[in-house]
């Protein structure tokens, strides 16, 4: 089973990026694999496997950013959100 939450690191580490996603989500999956892939340093948090205060939080902090709380939800700067899997809008709000 995969980890509730953590933190990967890369070479690409000038923006503050956070992966809200689901564990059985495969656009999920393909998001945070993209993210590697590119060597994003980033955090992720599986909200369909923390506990649900930590839930609640997750969506509060996507909802201040997008009416949507879709997944995947990524967080960037804590200034956007990008939701669903968009791999060329991720790259360019990234710089990469």
């Amino acid at each position: 089973m995969a980890e509730p939450r953590g933190h990967i690191d890369g070479q690409h580490n000038s923006h503050r990026v956070t992966l809200y996603a689901l564990s059985t989500c495969i656009w999920c999956r393909k998001t945070r694999e993209m993210l590697e892939a590119e060597g994003v340093t980033f955090d992720y948090v599986y909200v369909d496997l923390v506990e649900a205060r930590d839930r609640e939080a997750a969506r509060t902090h996507i909802r201040q950013f997008s009416e949507k709380t879709s997944f995947p939800a990524i967080i960037v700067d804590d200034e956007d959100c990008i939701v669903g899997f968009k791999p060329d809008l991720i790259k360019e709000r990234l710089g990469i």
